[in-house]
């Protein structure tokens, strides 16, 4: 995780919602109940990839579409990894780190915004 990480683009994900500022606060806080890392997680460890790939796949697509930045490339980096057949652990921490990291910037942002 770098220093300079984004780890939440708010201007460019208010501009995804049509400048309805309100309506982003919204999905982000229902971001935060998103329980696909925790899918993901479990998949992972039960060897099952199947799963593993779609869960990492809509935590990918959910960051893409909320502007979630690292979290996109972290978890997109993961679900490639998914796809090679080995996953590795390391990213495996990299994602939930990222993840617990916006979650925070995320609380913040609704904080001031919401």
């Amino acid at each position: 995780m770098a220093g300079n990480a984004v780890y939440v683009n708010f201007s460019d994900g208010v501009k995804r919602v049509m400048n309805n500022a309100k309506l982003y606060i919204k999905l982000l806080g229902k971001f935060i109940a998103d329980t696909n890392l925790t899918d993901l997680e479990s998949a992972i460890t039960d060897g099952d990839m199947e799963k593993a790939k779609g869960a990492a796949h809509t935590i990918k697509g959910l960051a893409a579409n909320l502007s979630l930045t690292e979290l996109f490339n972290q978890s997109l980096e993961l679900e490639n990894q998914i796809k090679e057949g080995s996953p590795k652990p390391e990213q495996m921490e990299t994602v939930k780190g990222v993840f617990a990291a916006t979650v925070k910037e995320i609380e913040k942002v609704i904080a001031e915004n919401g």
